[in-house]
């Protein structure tokens, strides 16, 4: 009755978010009510799981989410982003635009969100599409895959974050194994766009780029000064998971501080001043509840309600005593590893949001955790970027992004299915080979 009852929750989730239109976080939060009863969970831990579920897992991934936000803001409107596109450009070669695409894509998505990141760099695709005398198809479905690739499984875009918060997973370790994982996926990508994707002939167009385009790229800061925001959070996170061990207590003075800089809230914080130094000119109307950093605090809002009400769903589902139960049926099965994403592709295909898909499957996942034998930190990373693989497959009329893609670049539905879908496909098995690979190797 248990297992019946989740997968009936999982159904319900997925027919309010898409048949219904209902935002997440309701979706979430009633179905998680809905299951506390159904299961007799007493009122009064029905009301402790809401609240611990709620605050703990905003407390600790909260100000992550929102810090990686205000970061991507500086960098799309001051033009950094485009900076770092040139220069990728500028050393492979405007000759290979799928490669040069799907590596930009890679690149911006992991501090700005994928939809930006396309509206972002799809005029410089169909310039240098133009240039090539190629069809658009190649360069626009490697975009849009390697803003994927990034979107859902490097660190610190919101959905990996938020699925490694709810896993306890080491933020560093999902880092180390998200990285190579990645670049495998984003390399059967472009192999899937170059060879593929391009043979569908799509016109790029023959309108030039904007002046303001120009202008923006004129006054936009330098590669070196564009790359400090993002790369160094990264290494900071790295350096402490690297050095640092779970627990240790006993650290030298070099050591405390690399503890303390290497916090994920502390790296994303440093990774903001660094981007105040993006715009030309520094204007407090820029840190203003109106300005860039107001608008990335109001587009963080609805993330941090669907995680902190997947973190409900999660604790629900923990103390309501389904661990055992359905974790033991699951072991029957002997999925291992690919249990996670196979439960992200599931509730990807179904309601189309790779945060949503990620964060359900998370708080579905944890509570089976420890009897799939999944408990060590390197589990535990790996069972996140597998997660992320997962949620990439696959992209279809759900989801949001696939209209970005296929309308920026004028594909119809069906082009659409056929080349950006299919290549969600690619992307996320590969990952998921990668993940299985790295799970023989270190688990």
């Amino acid at each position: 009755m248990e297992i019946f009852l989740l997968v009936l929750a999982v159904i319900v989730i997925i027919y309010l978010t898409t048949r219904l239109s209902l935002h997440p976080f309701l979706a979430l939060f009633l179905v998680s009510i809905a299951y506390a009863l159904a299961v007799g969970m007493p009122l009064e831990a029905i009301i402790l799981a809401i609240n611990d579920g709620f605050g703990g897992t905003l407390g600790k991934i909260g100000l992550i989410i929102v810090l990686g936000i205000i970061i991507g803001a500086f960098l799309e409107h001051s033009g950094g982003a485009r900076t770092l596109a040139e220069r990728v450009l500028k050393w492979i070669g405007s000759k290979r635009v799928p490669l040069a695409m799907g590596i930009l894509g890679y690149i911006v998505s992991i501090p700005v969100f994928a939809d930006s990141g396309f509206m972002l760099l799809d005029p410089l695709g169909k310039s240098l599409s133009r240039k090539a005398r190629i069809s658009l198809a190649g360069a626009a479905i490697a975009l849009g895959l390697g803003l994927m690739v990034s979107h859902t499984l490097v660190p610190p875009t919101p959905g990996p974050i938020a699925a490694a918060g709810i896993l306890n997973a080491d933020l560093g370790m999902v880092i180390l194994f998200g990285l190579p994982v990645s670049l495998l996926a984003l390399f059967s990508s472009v192999l899937f766009a170059s060879r593929y994707a391009s043979r569908t002939q799509l016109d790029p167009g023959t309108l030039p780029e904007t002046t303001a385009n120009a202008e923006a790229t004129v006054k936009a800061p330098g590669f070196a000064k564009a790359t400090l925001p993002i790369v160094v959070p990264i290494l900071l996170i790295v350096l402490k998971s690297a050095f640092i061990r779970p627990g240790d207590s006993d650290l030298s003075g070099i050591m405390t501080l690399i503890d303390f800089l290497g916090e994920p809230v502390i790296a994303l914080l440093i990774g903001v001043f660094f981007s105040l130094l993006l715009p030309s000119k520094l204007k407090k109307d820029m840190l203003s509840s109106s300005g860039w950093v107001g608008k990335a605090i109001r587009d963080s809002a609805s993330i941090l309600l669907i995680t902190g009400a997947g973190g409900i769903f999660g604790t629900v589902l923990q103390r309501s005593g389904i661990a055992e139960t359905l974790g033991t049926a699951l072991v029957e099965f002997n999925l291992g590893i690919f249990l996670p994403f196979i439960l992200a592709a599931a509730l990807k295909t179904a309601q189309g949001s790779s945060t949503v898909a990620l964060i359900t499957a998370a708080s579905i996942l944890l509570p089976m955790m420890p009897a799939l034998g999944l408990e060590s930190e390197v589990e535990k990373a790996l069972a996140v970027v597998a997660l992320g693989a997962g949620s990439s497959v696959i992209s279809h009329a759900n989801d949001s992004f696939f209209w970005v893609v296929t309308q920026m670049s004028g594909m119809d539905v069906k082009t659409g299915y056929r080349l950006f879908g299919l290549g969600t496909l690619v992307l996320g098995s590969t990952a998921a080979l990668g993940v299985f690979i790295c799970s023989l190797l270190f688990a």
